[in-house]
């Protein structure tokens, strides 16, 4: 693209993509107290069925209209072509939705962009990246918010609706139901390549501008309650989630997740990101590892953007990963 040539965005950021994440372990400890406290009163406008206390992708509020899902999500550049990086950044921000089973309605677009240093023709393709992909969803853009920025970053914010009766959230998983995973994982280490070394992975980027909606939609058909999306903390964090608000153990068979072409050679060359091997050491203590080694145990923590859906139960045309057992004392994952 012309008006990208010379200009590799991923090196005016220090992270890219879902990896710069704030650790899951430092944002937990935060927000620890921030829940509501009790009712608002009156003047309240309808109820929070899904809020902060499980962590879960979105939120969800019951009003007059129905169930109400609310979520935001942004990074800085993930690729080098700002076209893909705002569709990639688009579709990461809608998954929220279709995590908790609803559609997107709304959106509304998030920039910061270091206006001094990069041409505003590069925001202009990002902005449209993310546009065509909100259509192909049926999402409207409505505006947005820009400020002077460092580091370049996009994303959006978004609001859907949901049936109160039909949604997918982190903390309805029972025993005995199977894990489908309905991307495959190497995101994370193919775009540390990426942004180390300039080589284009087209793997990476048709499985991140993939919408979620298909499977979103499959999970509700296949009377599916439990699902979470796979981003920033890897399968093993988000996995560690779900089973910790579950209050169950989830047990993953190594051999069955799949990856994207590229994913282990990058892995064996190095190219793995500071946020992979935080996601990997937050849930070790939680973990049963010892059937795998480290390399496999960095490529299921591996730091994804605008990953699959993860969900407890069995959806036609992807695979089966593992399934949900009884809690067991001291570990939410054991991997065989």
């Amino acid at each position: 693209m012309t008006v990208a040539a010379g200009i590799r965005l991923t090196q005016y950021a220090h992270g890219g993509g879902c990896a710069c994440k704030i650790p899951a372990s430092e944002l937990e400890a935060v927000v620890a107290e921030l829940t509501a406290g009790g009712p608002l009163g009156a003047g309240a406008s309808g109820t929070v069925l899904v809020g902060l206390d499980d962590g879960d992708d979105a939120a969800v509020v019951l009003t007059e209209a129905g169930a109400l899902v609310a979520t935001t999500d942004f990074f800085t550049p993930v690729v080098d072509d700002p076209y893909d990086w705002g569709r990639i950044a688009a579709a990461n921000a809608l998954s929220d939705v279709y995590a908790m089973g609803g559609r997107p309605v709304v959106a509304l677009n998030l920039l910061g962009w270091p206006r001094d240093v990069l041409p505003f023709e590069l925001a202009r393709e990002v902005l449209r990246g993310g546009l065509d992909v909100a259509t192909a969803a049926g999402c409207h853009v409505a505006g947005g918010h820009s400020v002077d920025d460092p580091e370049p970053k996009y994303g959006m914010a978004v609001t859907g609706l949901a049936d109160p009766d039909r949604l997918l959230r982190n903390d309805a998983g029972r025993p005995g139901l199977p894990l489908t995973l309905t991307k495959p994982l190497g995101i994370g280490v193919l775009n540390s390549r990426h942004k180390r070394t300039g080589e284009a992975f087209p793997q990476a980027v048709e499985a991140m501008t993939a919408l979620n909606a298909g499977a979103s939609r499959a999970a509700l058909d296949a009377g599916a309650v439990c699902a979470t999306d796979v981003t920033g903390f890897g399968l093993l964090g988000h996995l560690h989630k779900l089973a910790r608000a579950s209050g169950v153990t989830a047990e993953i068979e190594a051999a069955a997740v799949p990856y994207l072409d590229g994913a282990r050679e990058a892995l064996a060359a190095g190219y793995v990101s500071g946020g992979t091997r935080r996601n990997l050491d937050w849930v070790r203590p939680h973990a049963d590892l010892d059937a795998i080694g480290e390399d496999e145990a960095l490529l299921l923590a591996d730091a994804q953007t605008s990953g699959g859906l993860l969900v407890a139960g069995e959806l036609p045309g992807h695979p089966v990963i593992g399934r949900l057992l009884p809690a067991r004392p001291g570990h939410t994952i054991v991997v065989r």
